[in-house]
């Protein structure tokens, strides 16, 4: 009675109809953040499925790739050739097998050395000397070819100084050690995308070195937005560290450079000078009379060049870059036939 009196009955009514209202929207609240969980938990599978997708597909078509690439080759050639032994040299064995080459003498043009640049313009020397053979000298280049025209002699080498290209025939192999074993004093260098470390040579003998590595951020599980904001900042992560390694190169001590690392990653540093040549080139010799057999000067390697130097040092990175380092050895891949 009081309440009616006073007017109360009707707002304890509207309130039981807000509360119930309150009520509901909440349960809608949770029903909707339940099923947003759901729609980034189903796009994040849908993500990692996608990666994991495109991955198979590159596999997929390199395969396609070497089994169209073996065809072709056992269409062109009635017999198929292939490479007797692959070898990596270094150190004592390199030596060894360099002074081998050295010490075989022919007669007066029995010698064949060519520099091959690119193996679909191989010198008519080569194709006449190894006939069939000379398609494992296309898969091979560059490279530099030593063979005899006894044909008791044919190997491929992979200098890591490459040789401008040339081709002569001799009386011995006309092999520069430069090519394989650096001279005097150097830089050799490691640039990854998330690593770099950089030694400073006098001979085989290092004597400075200087290293650092990046926290790049990993493999991405969500889509969307935040997959391009994460692939944006790994970019940009990328970026700020090729540029602390272009700083770092800029600040050596020496004119020769030599960089190994990531394809991708060293395509960045391709606008650096040329260096001076390792060592004075052979004047050029007289053409022989002899058919198809020609000769050129010596080359010299491409080798980039900065300017000079510093000395800073990442101690926080350095026990990582030092493991690195190990890669930072002379080393030259021979393919004999």
């Amino acid at each position: 009675m009081l309440d009616d009196l006073l007017g109360r009955t009707e707002l304890k009514d509207r309130i039981g109809e807000l509360e119930a209202t309150v009520e509901r929207l909440e349960d809608e609240c949770d029903r909707l953040e339940r099923q947003l969980d759901a729609e980034r938990e189903r796009r994040s599978e849908a993500v990692t499925d996608r990666q994991e997708a495109q991955r198979r597909v590159n596999e997929l078509d390199d395969r396609v790739t070497e089994l169209t690439d073996r065809l072709d080759r056992l269409r062109a050639d009635d017999r198929s050739v292939s490479v007797r032994r692959k070898a990596t040299l270094r150190g004592e064995r390199l030596d060894e097998v360099l002074a081998r080459l050295e010490s075989v003498e022919t007669g007066p043009e029995g010698a064949l050395t060519a520099a091959i640049a690119d193996g679909h313009d191989l010198p008519a020397a080569v194709t006449e000397t190894l006939g069939e053979r000379a398609a494992l000298v296309e898969r091979a280049a560059p490279c530099a070819l030593v063979a005899d025209d006894a044909g008791l002699v044919a190997a491929c080498l992979r200098p890591p100084v490459r040789p401008d290209p040339f081709c002569e025939w001799g009386r011995r192999f006309r092999l520069d050690r430069a090519w394989f074993q650096p001279r005097g004093r150097y830089t050799l260098a490691l640039v990854r995308s998330d690593l770099f470390a950089m030694g400073t040579y006098e001979g085989e003998q290092r004597t400075a070195f200087h290293g650092f590595d990046e926290e790049i951020k990993s493999q991405h599980s969500k889509g969307g937005f935040s997959q391009a904001r994460f692939e944006r900042l790994r970019e940009e992560q990328i970026d700020d560290h090729l540029d602390r390694c272009r700083a770092a190169l800029e600040a050596r001590e020496t004119d020769r450079l030599y960089l190994v690392g990531e394809r991708s990653v060293l395509d960045s540093f391709a606008e650096l000078d040329p260096a001076p040549p390792a060592s004075p080139s052979r004047p050029s010799r007289r053409p022989s009379t002899r058919s198809g057999r020609s000769s050129s000067a010596c080359c010299r390697p491409r080798l980039p060049t900065v300017a000079p130097p510093g000395d800073s040092y990442d101690r926080r990175s350095a026990s990582s870059a030092r493991r690195s380092a190990a890669v930072m050895s002379s080393a030259t891949s021979a393919t004999s036939r």
